[in-house]
């Protein structure tokens, strides 16, 4: 495979952004990734982020020689996209309008975005959505968001997560295919299926939908598992590492490969940014996915 071999900014530079964007870049490269992809809504990138910010971060990727072909954000389990609440609904499309243009700004083609939720597993302070109405609301907000993302040329990349929503594949693309759009897709995150069903599977049905790739590792206990089940090694698991590489190369995928390494299972001591997980997972990464 010749993927765009990347690892998340949050693993290198933390989830309140504490690390500047230029030596994470400098400090991803060092570790052996080809890219870094980036994180917005805290630190330098974040809803009052200008286009001179973006262009002096471009400019600084090119320089160092690294990639950011991809962004993500945390935002959206605070306010989210299918809300029953339209304040919230609104929040969430104007905060989601920025992360686009910034998006823009920065030359990146690919943002993950989390269309909806029932609810958050971990935040039981969330009212519940009916899925009919997340359905709804969740399309109504992405419709809204398509004539940006055409005019930024993004594509707005819809990940499989923890959510209680989308939960398998074929819905998951039926979900997609109703915008009949290029700049609808999904972010396929290989470990977040492992709680109910096989990376591979997915991608055989998700198939040229996917935009781009997150990679972790999972291990499931006691028939499913929690958050501690994202494990600090990528090769430690349940994922069929193996099936996955011939899934993605059947379907011809070209995209990035980001290693999203967040180790729950060191909760409630889990500290970020972590340099030594960020070069074990290079190596590995590598081993999986640029070996022959």
């Amino acid at each position: 495979m010749n993927n765009l071999l990347q690892i998340t900014y949050w693993t290198i530079g933390g989830f309140e952004g504490q690390k500047p964007v230029r030596q994470a870049l400098e400090d991803a490269k060092a570790c052996g990734y080809a890219g870094l992809e980036l994180a917005f809504g805290a630190g330098e990138l974040n809803t009052d982020t200008t286009e001179a910010t973006c262009r002096a971060i471009r400019d600084e990727a090119q320089r160092v020689g690294m990639a950011i072909a991809t962004m993500a954000t945390g935002a959206y389990w605070g306010c989210s996209l299918s809300s029953r609440d339209p304040a919230q609904r609104k929040a969430a499309i104007a905060f989601t309008r920025k992360y686009i243009q910034v998006a823009g700004w920065l030359g990146i083609k690919t943002i993950l975005v989390i269309p909806g939720a029932v609810d958050v597993p971990w935040d039981p302070s969330v009212p519940v959505t009916p899925y009919q109405e997340a359905w709804d609301n969740a399309t109504a907000s992405l419709r809204e968001l398509l004539p940006v993302a055409a005019e930024n040329d993004v594509t707005l990349a819809l990940e499989n997560v923890w959510n209680r929503f989308l939960l398998g594949p074929i819905e998951f693309k039926m979900f997609i295919d109703q915008f009949a759009s290029r700049y609808v897709g999904s972010y396929f995150d290989v470990g977040n299926v492992v709680i109910t069903g096989y990376a591979q599977h997915w991608i055989e049905i998700l198939g040229p939908r996917i935009a781009a790739v997150h990679v972790k590792n999972f291990r499931r206990e006691d028939c499913a598992g929690g958050l501690h089940g994202f494990g600090d090694d990528l090769l430690s698991g349940d994922v069929d590492f193996a099936a996955v590489r011939s899934a993605l190369e059947k379907i011809q995928y070209t995209g990035p490969i980001t290693a999203e390494m967040l180790p729950f299972c060191r909760l409630p001591n889990m500290t970020l940014p972590d340099m030594d997980l960020a070069r074990d997972t290079a190596v590995k990464l590598k081993r999986v996915f640029a070996e022959s």
